[in-house]
């Protein structure tokens, strides 16, 4: 047998009065000389009757086996009886949340990251995850680990050093976290683990790199809006020749527009205010 036989026991509150009653019927035959023996087999059959008892609490699930054999998984809650000889073990059915340690792996292009994972989970197969596994508990932190170093190592963390990149650690969340999430669920199904949710909780440069590419990123930001800057100035000072030329407010020869451009640049692409200089004299001058 290799799947989860659910078995629904008798109530234990009848089987309870029983033994009581029982139990007081053998007290009193064993306070008769006459009726010593049969006293005694009833004190040997209450005892035998108590271990059966089993109490199940809701969202939890008792897996029953009699001899070495599996015999069937209790998940209702409640008070019952059962087979005094089954052995119990308990497995919750309630939602776990496992955090995984900060790993420090190689992204795609090699560069050291430290990234960290929260996994929701819970048993769905109890035979599975009672005679499957050894720990499923262990189980699932380690098989979350490495599906975590797999997917860093499959994916760069960000486009700054692949740009052809269509997926990364930082950018593509939601598409991350959701093959994280059944990454992790193909390898617990062995198992009987269902995932309920799986997502990057900490994503980071190793600290050894960090600050280099902290600065990297800070270049990269200033290169691109030097560029923005000097591509709007550029309009500007087009427009402004045009404009001149065709107003005819004043006629410029192509040095004194060179001298213009220049100074135009200057004060537009400059990253501090411009000081301006009053010429009394002539353009010439």
């Amino acid at each position: 047998m290799s799947n989860e036989l659910l078995i629904n026991p008798r109530s234990g509150y009848l089987m309870l009065l029983l033994s009581i009653g029982l139990l007081i019927v053998s007290i009193f035959l064993m306070a008769n000389d006459t009726f010593i023996p049969l006293g005694v087999l009833g004190l040997i059959a209450t005892f035998l009757i108590m271990p059966g008892f089993i109490a199940v609490e809701p969202n939890s699930s008792r897996v029953m086996t009699l001899f070495g054999k599996y015999t069937g998984t209790i998940k209702s809650s409640g008070f019952f009886w059962t087979n005094p000889f089954y052995i119990k073990k308990k497995i919750s059915l309630r939602a776990y949340n496992l955090e995984t340690s900060q790993l420090k792996v190689n992204d795609k292009q090699g560069n050291p990251i430290m990234i960290a994972a929260v996994v929701v989970w819970r048993v769905k197969d109890t035979y599975k995850a009672a005679f499957d596994v050894e720990q499923y508990t262990k189980f699932v932190e380690i098989q979350s680990e490495s599906a975590l170093r797999k997917m860093a190592m499959e994916y760069s963390y960000d486009n700054f050093e692949d740009a052809e990149a269509t997926i990364t650690l930082r950018s593509n969340s939601t598409e991350i976290n959701e093959m994280l999430e059944a990454e992790i669920s193909e390898r617990l199904t062995i198992a009987g683990i269902e995932v309920i949710e799986a997502r990057i909780s900490h994503l980071a440069y190793a600290q050894e790199i960090a600050s280099a590419m902290l600065q990297r990123q800070q270049a990269t930001a200033v290169v691109a809006a030097r560029h923005k800057i000097v591509e709007g100035a550029v309009g500007m000072v087009e427009m402004a020749l045009e404009d001149l030329n065709k107003k005819g407010i004043v006629h410029l020869d192509e040095e004194k527009k060179a001298t213009m451009v220049s100074n135009l640049l200057v004060v537009l692409c400059s990253d501090k205010s411009a000081t301006p200089v009053v010429n009394t004299g002539t353009l010439y001058q």
